[in-house]
């Protein structure tokens, strides 16, 4: 069932001057429950929870496992149109996150490099004379899959996302060989080495 089969006229109004994303009710999967109270939405899944404060103007209806956002002065104001979009993509990824999980695919490449699992921490061995050793964040955890590839997991899109890059800072792709840690599938654009006459 849609948001403007059950709402009112005047309502119905707010929802077509919304943005295209935030029209889309967000549905529970089984195992999530929400609490809205004051403007804070919590999601508490099997994998954690979290908790977000809607933007002024928006605000959220919870029916029958599905979650509706609304927009008020969204046709006078075209900034909480866009904002009841962004809230629409960040609950979807809370529910997202606290039921599945997000995970990105790390692998490292080089002669002589790898890394092994320490407990919660992991250790690179990336050129340095010295070992490298990453402690995650608190909500984070790092999966060695094999010596050359790993895991970056959480139920937080964003944090996922920051720590992976974190990760990738220690020993970016150079553009000669490529040597470095870099996103699975990640394209290193490669520079031609320099040959001698």
């Amino acid at each position: 069932m849609s948001a403007v089969k059950f709402c009112a006229k005047s309502h119905n109004r707010i929802v077509a001057a919304m943005s295209r994303v935030a029209k889309k009710p967000v549905q529970l999967p089984n195992g999530v429950t929400v609490d809205y109270n004051k403007r804070v939405l919590s999601v508490k899944g099997p994998l954690g929870e979290e908790s977000l404060t809607l933007s002024d103007g928006v605000d959220l209806e919870i029916k029958e496992n599905t979650l509706y956002l609304s927009a008020e002065r969204a046709e006078e104001d075209k900034s909480i149109a866009a904002a009841s979009g962004l809230m629409r993509a960040l609950i979807n990824n809370m529910v997202t996150g606290v039921s599945k999980g997000f995970e990105k695919d790390m692998e490292i490449v080089g002669v002589g490099y790898r890394v092994t699992q320490q407990g919660k921490d992991v250790q690179f061995q990336i050129g340095f004379s010295h070992p490298v050793i990453f402690s995650p964040p608190k909500g984070i955890s790092i999966e060695v899959v094999e010596t050359t590839k790993f895991k970056v997991k959480g139920v937080n899109k964003q944090e996922v996302g920051q720590v992976a890059a974190d990760i990738r800072k220690l020993r970016p792709p150079e553009p000669y060989k490529g040597k470095g840690i870099r996103y699975k599938d990640e394209r290193v654009r490669k520079k031609a080495g320099k040959t001698g006459k």
